[in-house]
This record gives structure tokens, C-alpha cells and sequence, in this order.
């Protein structure tokens, strides 16, 4: 399963890096979105998840493991969670801060992704890596340009596409005169 999977478990991996650092700078933007769902935290509390976060991504994509992939399900699976609530709430005012920006609401495309994830991983999980980077060869470069592609396309989706939505779009320029 690991041949299969390994791609999009690191791109998972990695995702896990990319969101938790700009949480672990600034951990507002998500405290502001789990109380806007009715979830009360801490700023602190909030920041030491990110840690954990971050710590597991990096866990991950050194050494992936059952362990390594069943928490990483985890985690994707307690995103797809909150998303879920968020979107049958109406969604939040503003993003969780995941990716730096301060305008990445969540979406139905974020709710498929964060649950994609969480079966990938649940897939390594259950077959892991006998030794994930024992042997470097064609194929594990190949794996990990595929991983880093995945990822790219994720952000691309949870970070980007939100902003283009016809909602999202502002337009700056002068309206015409009519007749």
C-alpha cells in the first residue's frame, strides 16, 4: 500500500508543516475561527497544537511509520470534523490562519481534501513503509516529486481557490456609465 500511497502521505505530511508554522507565529486566526464555531480555547493552547502539529508533519515525512501514519490520520480526521461543523454552521467570517492568509474560509473542496487525507494516511497506517527511505532510488525521487506536486495542488485548493470564487472576487474597476 505504501507504493501507492506514499505520494499523498507526504504531501499529507508536509501540509501538516506548511499549516502549522504560520499558526505557531500566530495562533489568533484560528482561535478566532474555533470560537466562531462554538469551540472556546486559548491562544496558548491553540499554539502548542500547532507545535504538535508541525512536530508530527516533520515525524511523518522523516520517518513514516503505522505510529506516524495513524496520527496523521488523526489529525486529518479531527480537520474534516471541525470544516464539517464549520460548513453546517454557515461558515466562519474569516480562515483558520492555516496558510498565513487572512482570507482562506473554509470550503467544501477544504472538507473532500482534510478527508482524503485522513484515508491516505489510514491506508499507511494499516500498511506501512518497511523502511521508507532505506535505499534512495528512481522511484523514492520520483515519490517525493509526486508528494511535493500533491502538496502544491492542496495548497492551491485550500489557500487559492477560495479567493476566486465569485463571492471572493473584488473588482477595482470604475463602474461604466450606462445609456
Amino acid at each position: 500500500m505504501w507504493d501507492l500511497a506514499a505520494g499523498p502521505f507526504l504531501a499529507a505530511a508536509g501540509l501538516l508543516v506548511v499549516a502549522g508554522v504560520p499558526k505557531v507565529v500566530d495562533p489568533l486566526p484560528l482561535v478566532r475561527a474555533l470560537r466562531g464555531a462554538g469551540v472556546p480555547v486559548h491562544r496558548q493552547l491553540v499554539r502548542a497544537f500547532a507545535v504538535i502539529e508541525v512536530a508530527l508533519g516533520v515525524w511523518a515525512l522523516v520517518a513514516p511509520s503505522r505510529y506516524a501514519a495513524g496520527l496523521v490520520a488523526a489529525a486529518y480526521l479531527v480537520f474534516t470534523a471541525f470544516v464539517a461543523r464549520v460548513l453546517a454552521r454557515g461558515g466562519v467570517l474569516g480562515s483558520c490562519g492555516c496558510f498565513g492568509k487572512p482570507d482562506t474560509p473554509a470550503t467544501r473542496a477544504h472538507l473532500v481534501l482534510t478527508a482524503l487525507a485522513a484515508l491516505t494516511a489510514l491506508l499507511v497506517a494499516v500498511d506501512p513503509p518497511a523502511a521508507a527511505w532505506a535505499g534512495v532510488d528512481g522511484a523514492t525521487v520520483t515519490t517525493a516529486g509526486f508528494a511535493v506536486v500533491i502538496g502544491f495542488l492542496a495548497w492551491q485548493v485550500l489557500a487559492v481557490l477560495p479567493t476566486t470564487s465569485p463571492a471572493a472576487i473584488r473588482t477595482t474597476a470604475a463602474p461604466t456609465p450606462k445609456g
